[in-house]
């Protein structure tokens, strides 16, 4: 077997039909470039159409690859600048380090992760240290895989108030078209994923959810049709009649457009439905 994903990939394919290709209440624009000089630079910005509240970001990466580094420079309208600089496969063949700072000047505040993940046939480690003045939060995960099983533990603990904040568990099972993912959080919620890639063009999803001490379960169910080499459709309902549907066009090389909508199904006629607008730039 190939390397397993990180905790936080499992039922990845799942999630994205659920989640790509929608922009529900927002008009968004995105621009991707690339310098001569091997800069890329990433601009977001979006509106809500329900609060008209404006957001933004900026982030530049330079890649040295003959040294393993990555130098990530951000900034977003809440006035927060962040730097990361990642060094991979250099102390070791599959390992992964990460250090990632972040400071607002309008607040003061700063704050700094480490982080390192080490990964190879059949296991996928990581461990994330947030800097506190308090005390620092450890974030651990872990994620084995033998002949298409996985099976991933996750934690979080912090050391200030010496307790375990997190706890976590997941099974899952993959193949080229078909994955299965279930997990339990902290004991209390419990889920899980079907993705399967029905043909060439067409790929669905099915998800559930329950929460302990609660009687009802909450479930959604999401396909994606290649209509063209340019052209997609994306659609999706859950059990409280939210029917969303998403529309994304290559208008061509470097440029693509998504349409989407949500509907209310349990109050047409009552409005509050949300549109979204977005648009991709890359060059």
């Amino acid at each position: 077997m190939a390397v397993p994903p990180s905790y936080a990939d499992l039922g990845k394919s799942a999630k994205d039909i659920f989640n790509k290709g929608y922009g529900f209440g927002l008009v968004k624009l995105d621009v991707k470039t690339k310098s001569a000089s091997g800069v890329e630079f990433k601009t977001s910005g979006s509106s809500n159409t329900d609060t008209s509240k404006v957001a933004g970001s900026l982030e530049t990466k330079y890649k040295r690859s003959e040294y393993g580094l990555t130098f990530t420079e951000k900034w977003n309208t809440d006035n927060t600048l962040g730097t990361e600089i990642t060094v991979e496969d250099q102390i070791a063949k599959g390992l992964k380090l990460t250090f990632d700072t972040t400071f607002s000047p309008n607040t003061g505040k700063k704050s700094g992760k480490v982080k390192t993940a080490y990964k190879r046939e059949y296991v996928n480690l990581g461990c994330d240290v947030d800097f506190d003045f308090a005390g620092p939060t450890i974030h651990g995960a872990a994620v084995v895989g033998y002949e298409g099983w996985l099976a991933g533990y996750q934690m979080s603990f912090d050391t200030a108030k010496s307790k375990m904040t997190q706890n976590n568990f997941a099974i899952g099972y993959k193949t080229g078209d078909f994955q299965l993912h279930t997990n339990v959080n902290d004991g209390a919620e419990f889920g899980g994923s079907i993705y399967q890639k029905v043909s060439d063009k067409l790929e669905t999803a099915v998800n559930l959810a329950w929460t302990a001490g609660s009687n009802s379960t909450r479930f959604g169910i999401a396909a994606k049709y290649q209509l063209d080499k340019d052209a997609s459709i994306s659609a999706k309902v859950n059990n409280n009649s939210l029917v969303g549907v998403g529309y994304t066009q290559t208008l061509r090389p470097g440029v693509k457009l998504t349409l989407s909508g949500l509907v209310d199904g349990k109050n047409i006629n009552a409005g509050g439905h949300k549109l979204g607008l977005g648009l991709e730039l890359e060059a």
